[in-house]
């Protein structure tokens, strides 16, 4: 951030400065708001149970039913409608939507169908896009809010898209029912005529069968119970007088048996014939009184006597004619029983006939009854769902929407902090593209955070000076490094200066033999006798250095000569000595691969305090990791500004990866200034000479 802080800088200042620009550029919005009230229940005014279940609502999707219906196309049609939005061209101009001016020509007869239907379709597109739904948490109440470029606009579209919310809730609830109300008509219809018909039916057969009933009732479930019929009336009556006259006649038949000299009942209670009794007895006593005193031939007891005889033949006679009496009652009762029973009987077989035609009679009376209840049953459900939607609406506004005197956008402090959030976001990703597109380490810092190694020094960069006249001069700031990179090696273990060196770099040109070079020039300042072991045998450097030929080498060493002395040159440089690469082999790999190199260096050890090897570079060939096995440790070259991160580490990974000790990492090539730098990646190494000091 800070190497880039101008970029950043750059960036943060644009974004706020657009952010003003569009602020102020920017037509102003006014956001009109109305809140509803939802309710789970709607409140019945009719006290009539509905069409829908009294649970409906209750349901956890009920509220978010209904926010998706608030944002229903079909809605937005309503109010376009309602409004007639689509047929003014300043609704479209407020919301800045560019219309065709084919769907606005001046005779408006000339649009088609299509036309006008494209025209509607965008509207609502439009009134869809500016209107949103807010629920307020926790509570049944929701915001509609509209945003238009006038104020008195969002209003109107706002509280009319409430209106036309309830509107529709209404419409659906009575469109619910529609279904239902033509089905129940059909349903009644046809029971009206089935239930006519089964009437006439019931009638027609009571007529012909002569089926005349009174007193029918109906039960609790609305079944008819037939009264007693006529035939069954004449029968109880008839059966009651035969009763009567059987007993009129069994008195009548009791009275005609009792013996002639007997006094019946009716002799008794007779009043003549009481009359006359009691005449007699009265002559009789006074008959008896008579014959006391006088013979029976007396006059006047004759004339008693007499008396007697006259009231005893009335009085016969007077029975007589009561015991006739009797006689004709019993004959007439005799009769008329008999003429009751004869017509008992004539009924008897009229109701037995009747009974067995009740049985077709309550046949249609049941299916009568049946088509009854239907009907009344289906007309009773018709009348609830004709009244069912007759109630107070379960949506309600609490607010209505007024015309905002303060647009609602654009905000100057919420798109200058948008601003600046987007300048941060283009500068983090600005930087971060700089850091790809420059990915090579540029400063010492760089390497300890970045690539996890220690720095042992860092190199100047000599620019078109001679790299070998300054290493010569002592006093040169380059000589002055390479100082200070042997003082930190001499810490780097608990031995002071390692013994065996390996100088490695990713790729050529990094400065890897020049620190080759280096290290043995210093080292043999300090009085030290180093041997300088050119290993780079597919591009030998240190020839060139030093101007001597190239001979007999390590090559030939670890082709299987034993004499490692016979190998070596003197240098003019003070206590270095040269083993240089010899005769460029085959492969190189391949040598590198045997246990020579692994003897080379303890002998070299045995007559050299320090033996410095120069390693081919790491990226695409496997020598240095080979040689990493002789040796104490790694010194790895990096050039500065030079090779990607990316290729360092994973150089880094494949030295590491045979288990070699790396000392650290010298950064070579470091400019006094960094103004600007890249790099041009890639690897043209092969067999055939090089100058790396020359790269160097």
């Amino acid at each position: 951030m800070l190497r880039w802080k101008f970029v950043i800088a750059t960036i943060l200042i644009l974004s706020l400065v657009a952010g003003l620009v569009v602020t102020l550029l920017t037509t102003p919005q006014y956001t009109a708001s109305v809140r509803l009230e939802i309710s789970r229940e709607q409140k019945n005014v009719t006290n009539v149970q509905g069409v829908d279940s009294e649970q409906i609502g209750r349901d956890q999707e009920f509220y978010q039913t209904q926010y998706e219906l608030l944002g229903a196309r079909s809605l937005a049609e309503r109010v376009v409608k309602t409004l007639k939005l689509d047929e003014r061209r300043d609704f479209f101009d407020l919301h800045g939507v560019k219309v065709n001016p084919v769907l606005f020509p001046a005779a408006r007869q000339s649009l088609t169908d299509a036309q006008r239907r494209s025209r509607f379709d965008l509207a609502v597109r439009v009134l869809r896009d500016h209107v949103s739904i807010r629920p307020i948490l926790r509570s049944s109440l929701v915001d509609i809010t509209y945003t238009s470029a006038s104020s008195d606009l969002a209003a109107l579209i706002a509280n009319t898209w409430a209106a036309q919310f309830i509107a529709a809730s209404i419409d659906r609830r009575y469109a619910s029912t529609a279904d239902a109300r033509s089905f129940l008509e059909q349903r009644l219809s046809a029971l009206r005529a089935r239930l006519e018909q089964s009437e006439r039916d019931l009638v027609s057969y009571a007529g012909d069968k002569e089926i005349v009933t009174f007193g029918a009732t109906t039960d609790e479930r609305g079944r008819t119970q037939p009264g007693r019929t006529l035939i069954e009336a004449d029968l109880d009556a008839l059966n009651r007088a035969l009763a009567d006259a059987t007993a009129a006649r069994i008195a009548a038949q009791s009275r005609v048996g009792i013996p002639a000299n007997g006094a019946s009942s009716e002799s008794v209670g007779n009043i003549t014939i009481a009359g006359l009794r009691q005449r007699r007895a009265e002559v009789a006593a006074e008959y008896a009184k008579m014959l006391v005193q006088f013979e029976p031939s007396y006059p006047q007891a004759q004339a008693l006597h007499g008396q007697l005889g006259e009231l005893d033949r009335a009085i016969a006679r007077e029975e007589g004619r009561v015991r006739g009496a009797v006689s004709d009652e019993y004959s007439n009762a005799l009769k008329r029983e008999q003429t009751l029973r004869a017509q008992v009987e004539q009924i008897k077989r009229q109701f037995e006939q009747q009974r067995g035609n009740s049985i077709q009679y309550n046949i249609y009376q049941r299916e009568a009854d049946t088509n009854r209840q239907l009907y009344d049953a289906l007309l009773q459900r018709y009348k609830e769902i004709g009244v069912a939607g007759v109630s107070a609406n379960n949506v309600s506004v609490v607010d209505a929407a007024k015309a905002p005197n303060v647009p609602s956008a654009p905000k100057l402090p919420m798109n200058l902090a948008l601003a600046l959030f987007v300048g941060i976001i283009l500068a983090g990703a600005a930087t971060f593209a700089l850091e790809q597109i420059d990915e090579g380490v540029r400063e010492p810092s760089q390497v300890n955070r970045i690539l996890q190694v220690p720095l042992l020094g860092s190199v100047p960069d000599a620019g078109d000076e001679n790299m070998l006249a300054k290493l010569a001069d002592a006093k040169s700031d380059v000589s002055e490094a390479y100082l200070s990179i042997r003082s930190s090696l001499a810490f780097s273990t608990d031995h002071g200066m390692p013994r065996s060196i390996m100088v490695t770099s990713t790729r050529p040109g990094e400065g890897k033999s020049i620190t080759s070079f280096a290290l043995a020039t210093v080292l043999g300042r300090t009085g030290k006798r180093v041997v300088l072991v050119d290993a780079d045998m597919r591009s030998p450097s240190l020839n060139g250095f030093l101007d001597l030929g190239g001979g007999k080498g390590l090559s030939n060493f670890l082709s299987g000569e034993n004499n490692a002395s016979d190998l070596l040159q003197p240098t003019p440089v003070k206590n270095v000595t040269l083993m240089a690469a010899g005769p460029m082999p085959p492969s190189a790999a391949e040598l590198l691969s045997t246990d020579r190199m692994l003897t080379l260096v303890p002998k070299l050890l045995e007559e050299f305090d320090h033996v410095v090897i120069d390693a081919p570079p790491i990226l695409g060939l496997a020598d240095a990791p080979l040689l990493s096995r002789a040796v104490e440790g790694t010194v790895f070259v990096i050039e500065a500004e030079g090779v990607a991160v990316r290729g360092v580490k994973a150089s880094l990974g494949r030295v590491q990866a045979v288990h070699a000790h790396i000392f650290g990492a010298v950064l070579t090539k470091l400019k006094r200034r960094q103004a600007g730098y890249g790099y041009g990646y890639g690897y043209g190494y092969g067999y055939g000479g090089q100058d790396d000091g020359k790269a160097a």
